[in-house]
């Protein structure tokens, strides 16, 4: 599936098609799918797999990877919002409401890839003429798309409404939330039947596609969340000793020509027809771009002093730029709010224009293999994650770090990650587990960049639910705890 799907069939459901009530349609606003099968859909394996190619297209649009996902990351330390978006501000600054338009941004992705995702695990296993092996990697898909679109969920709202195959078939989709540990419990089941299901490593024509490594690696992951060590690092070492080594080169990972590489397990896959892709939103505008998501002045000091991952990630004065078309262009301090700018999503074509064809990474096996020493840090002390951290320093020729603990982790994944909206979420479950203190790291005045922030515990560990999703299930959908009577 190479760039996945630039020709989508859209699912169009055999027989006649479910209708519920308004509310219920409009709580989760998304196409409910149906269970039965005609003639004109779910028949062969050709059907399936259209069925499948359409649940990663959501990855792609605005309100998901192509931007509003990664806003949730202006909160942390590494990023300034820029850009002209008044909610953003609102966001980044802990001052939002659940009426906010970055809250709910996703919310209809997120289930419209889930409803995706049941209407194959319900519709599959019924049809006849299909390779078995086939059949079986699409369910694989779809048990990992439902599992990532609850777990970010689980991440950003903490409990939502869980809806499964038999929501479908009884046309119940206006329920009640799930409690936080019924979600990820949901994540759980789904991953552990995903790596059941997918292949190892796919064939070139299917590479972007979910494998065993995106199911392991982001149940590792899910393991590390929940303090579950053991169970973390047994995951994580079905990647880091299994067929997703590290790119030679780091910077592979965010170069289209070879951004597929064994070590992106999961990926929005980029297009040349991305309407509204993510090089556009962080480029300086005079080189096209809209200058949103800054690097501060805070990330930049955190590389150590030789490490190239700073170059292969931000741009700063005197960086010289291979525009192609446009010619060696000098990086200068006026063209962004900060005076810096992520590189990582910005490649140019030949003729100059941002290239539309970078891929969003989401999990790379660098990210696993820092999740596994964090697990064994954790679990047996410092030291116990030299061997990971290694790898990764290895990667880009950094000195060797030894007895690391906590300190030594959290850098190396701050620099190694940086930009692929990872930094506030491990802080948030880092303050959770007394490592760090958040409200004084969103409290320090580093500037006009990165000002006092009043970051509100347990309140602002999650985002409210969207004002929009609760008046629509005529209340029947809760907000959360902390957040009723804001």
């Amino acid at each position: 599936m190479t760039k996945i799907i630039n020709n989508i069939l859209i699912i169009l459901v055999a027989g006649v098609m479910l209708f519920f009530s308004g509310c219920s349609n409009d709580l989760l606003e998304t196409t409910p799918y149906g269970e039965s099968t005609s003639a004109t859909f779910w028949r062969n394996g050709e059907d399936a797999i259209a069925a499948s190619n359409a649940m990663y297209t959501l990855l792609r649009e605005e309100d998901f990877y192509g931007h509003s996902e990664n806003v949730f990351d202006n909160c942390s330390d590494d990023l300034y919002r820029a850009g002209d978006h008044g909610y953003e501000e609102a966001m980044e600054n802990f001052t939002l409401d659940a009426s906010n338009n970055g809250v709910r941004a996703g919310w209809k992705n997120k289930y419209e890839m889930i409803t995706r995702a049941n209407a194959v695990l319900i519709n599959v296993p019924n049809i006849v003429d299909i390779d078995a092996a086939l059949r079986d990697r699409i369910l694989g898909e779809a048990h990992f798309l439902r599992a990532f679109g609850y777990w970010r969920f689980s991440l950003i709202y903490g409990e939502v409404p869980l809806i499964l195959e038999q929501n479908v078939i009884d046309g119940n989709f206006n329920v009640e939330k799930s409690t936080l540990e019924q979600v990820r419990a949901q994540v759980e089941t789904d991953l552990i039947a995903a790596v059941g299901l997918l292949p190892d490593t796919h064939t070139p024509e299917n590479i972007g596609r979910a494998n065993k490594g995106s199911a392991n690696g982001l149940l590792a992951k899910l393991y590390l969340y929940e303090e579950r060590f053991v169970d973390a690092i047994t995951a994580g070492e079905k990647v880091t000793k299994g067929p997703y080594p590290l790119a030679d080169n780091f910077r592979d990972n965010f170069t289209p020509a070879t951004e597929n590489n064994p070590e992106m397990l999961f990926s929005a896959q980029g297009s040349a027809n991305w309407a509204d892709n993510p090089q556009y939103w962080i480029a300086p505008r005079p080189w096209g771009g809209w200058d949103f998501h800054d690097p501060t002045q805070s990330i930049v000091d955190e590389f150590e002093a030789g490490d190239p991952r700073l170059g292969m990630s931000i741009w700063q004065p005197g960086d010289m730029v291979d525009r192609k078309a446009n010619g060696i262009t000098e990086f200068t301090a006026d063209l962004t709010a900060t005076g810096y700018a992520q590189t990582k999503y910005a490649t140019f074509t030949d003729d100059g224009n941002l290239d539309q064809n970078q891929n969003v990474p989401v999990l790379r096996s660098a990210d696993v293999f820092l999740l596994v020493a964090e697990a064994k840090i954790r679990l047996n002390g410092p030291g116990a994650g030299d061997a990971e951290i290694k790898e990764v320093r290895d990667r880009v020729n950094m000195p060797l770090v030894t007895n690391a603990g906590m300190p030594e982790l959290i850098h190396e994944r701050r620099v190694e990650l940086f930009g692929e909206n990872q930094r506030h979420q491990d802080l948030m479950r880092w303050d959770k587990a007394g490592i760090v203190d958040i409200v004084a790291i969103y409290g320090e005045d580093r500037g006009q960049f990165d000002p006092v922030r009043t970051f509100v515990k347990p309140k602002n560990y999650y985002f409210p639910i969207p004002q929009r999703e609760i008046d629509l299930s005529n209340g029947v959908l809760k907000q959360n705890q902390y957040w009723t009577n804001q």
